[in-house]
């Protein structure tokens, strides 16, 4: 399969899946050309848009005549459109006055971190250590979205709090030398979890014991944000660590 992408369908990707993160609804020509004020016609965009299904990017709804990104699509923007955003200063102050008085009490800090990412991000934020310990945060932000309206997929999620194992299975999917990453849709292992992604961060905690840092959200996550202030978070704690 072709997955290499001209300047314009990378402009038309970029700009579907800004759309589709924001509305969470199927994206269709003439709307994204008046939206984003493209110099070039609803047709042209409509004739991309069928060479980006092709390619594998796009994939057609079943109610509408719009179009839906796939995971190849947003793994494709994550590494090569997305414009990530920098943590505000203060944002970063403020989570490590959160955290600093818990700096010497792993529960603490764990317990404390996971809460910080999910007020910060609105998602849920779910913490696992190699010793089995479980720490989550935010689950009922899930229900803000509309692929959670699908009683199957949150008792999936909300089940995964519960089951350490099957955490750790997804998170150690991770290269071992890859210190953060994402799995998306079916990556996940879990045919009910095919329209939601992880964030996923690497965690070297104190006397060898190593965990992760996830946020669990729809595959259309807020990337340009969650993916700083998860790197940041991750970055803190394994400083904090480092130091014990």
């Amino acid at each position: 399969m072709d997955t290499q992408l001209s300047s314009r369908q990378q402009d038309i990707l970029h700009a579907i899946i800004q759309d589709f993160v924001e509305s969470a609804e199927p994206v269709g020509s003439e709307s994204l050309v008046e939206k984003y004020e493209f110099d070039f016609s609803p047709a042209t965009t409509r004739n991309e848009m069928v060479e980006l299904t092709k390619k594998g990017f796009l994939q057609k709804d079943h109610v509408s005549a719009g179009r839906i990104p796939t995971t190849m699509a947003f793994r494709f923007y994550v590494k090569n459109l997305m414009d990530e955003k920098q943590l505000p200063v203060i944002n970063e102050v403020a989570i490590k006055q959160r955290l600093w008085d818990h700096r010497h009490n792993l529960d603490q800090l764990l317990r404390n971190a996971t809460y910080a990412v999910a007020d910060e991000l609105h998602n849920l934020t779910i913490v696992i250590t190699d010793d089995g310990s479980v720490y989550s945060a935010g689950s009922a932000h899930i229900l803000r979205h509309p692929e959670f309206y699908d009683i199957d997929v949150t008792r999936t999620v909300l089940h995964l709090i519960d089951r350490h194992d099957m955490l750790n299975a997804m998170a150690t999917q991770l290269a071992q030398d890859t210190e953060f990453g994402l799995l998306l849709g079916d990556e996940t292992g879990m045919p009910s979890m095919s329209s939601c992604g992880l964030v996923v961060g690497r965690l070297h905690l104190p006397q060898g014991h190593g965990g992760f840092l996830t946020v669990l959200g729809p595959n259309r996550l807020d990337y340009p944000n969650v993916i700083p202030t998860l790197r940041y978070m991750q970055n803190l704690i394994n400083e904090f660590s480092r130091n014990w």
